[in-house]
């Protein structure tokens, strides 16, 4: 059978999103999260479905993939296909065949799991390693320590308050009560939870969206952050711990996050919550002028 290239529609997400859950295990490379369509959720369900894609074989999907952002898909791979030659061959043709549309012109990225076929065909076609990103993982075998703050779930009433404290921790962010409103009603969300970290007066200080994909698999941390005014005082550290333990109490066997390397005071922070880091990964590029 033929493989074939499908957008799912809305229709078509839940079953995109029971493939990435099924995908995630301990131990498995880092890799394309229910918990990020859950996050890219907040742009809307058409949205949402508009930037998946998918690659499938008699109706089994064998790869997903998501266009997070100019130029970048992140895509990863059933376990059992990840070195499957017509698979990874299929990739490549549809990633970097300027007609099949999966990509733009110019500059892109594609974030694969490492080890998988298709990055090694990919460089056979000259695409190049990118800048390095670190993941790291905490095992949530043991229970969580507290940590040291008040922390609160969010609900559709405190969310202004998330959404001030996002905005406020990430440079350009144009994150709204609605948009809140719209990832909480995505299909990932069922496993999820928002979580604030208040200081000693009672102001929003941190944030955090921890994302499940059942239990027993890893569970994401998407995003985390730190209200500008309130920044190396600790509460980095306290809401990595809270999201931590927020996810042990969902089910998942360990909580995982990734860093672009450069950012080295995300990393520590991440350490000094008890996250242990992994080998760097980095995406694979094509520049403009590259065929």
């Amino acid at each position: 059978m033929a493989i074939v290239l499908g957008e799912p529609g809305t229709d078509g997400l839940g079953k995109a999103v029971g493939v990435l859950r099924e995908w995630q295990y301990d131990g498995a490379p880092m890799q394309l999260h229910p918990g990020d369509l859950g996050w890219f959720w907040r742009l809307g369900a058409e949205a949402t479905a508009a930037a998946v894609r998918t690659w499938s074989r008699d109706g089994r999907i064998l790869a997903v993939g998501l266009l997070d952002g100019p130029g970048l898909l992140r895509l990863t791979i059933a376990p059992d296909a990840q070195q499957e030659e017509e698979l990874a061959q299929q990739l490549v043709e549809d990633v970097s065949g300027r007609e099949r549309g999966v990509l733009p012109e110019g500059k892109v990225s594609i974030e694969a799991p490492m080890g998988a076929l298709v990055r090694d065909l990919l460089s056979e076609v000259g695409w190049k390693a990118d800048e390095p990103w670190t993941p790291l993982r905490r095992d949530l075998t043991e229970p969580v320590n507290d940590p040291g703050v008040r922390i609160e779930a969010v609900g559709p009433e405190q969310d202004h308050v998330f959404a001030a404290v996002q905005r406020s921790a990430f440079d350009g962010s144009t994150f709204t009560d609605e948009r809140w409103h719209a990832m909480a009603a995505g299909l990932p969300y069922a496993d999820a939870r928002c979580l604030v970290a208040y200081d000693d007066q009672g102001d929003a200080v941190a944030a955090a969206t921890v994302w499940s994909a059942g239990p027993g698999r890893p569970g994401l941390l998407e995003p985390m952050g730190v209200h500008r005014e309130h920044r190396r005082q600790g509460y980095g550290k306290a809401i990595a711990v809270a999201a931590a333990a927020a996810l042990r109490e969902m089910g998942s066997s360990s909580a995982i996050v990734c860093t672009p390397s450069s950012n080295v005071g995300a990393v520590a922070t991440y350490k000094s919550a008890g996250f242990r880091q992994r080998p760097e990964v980095r995406d694979q590029s094509r520049d403009a002028s590259s065929g």
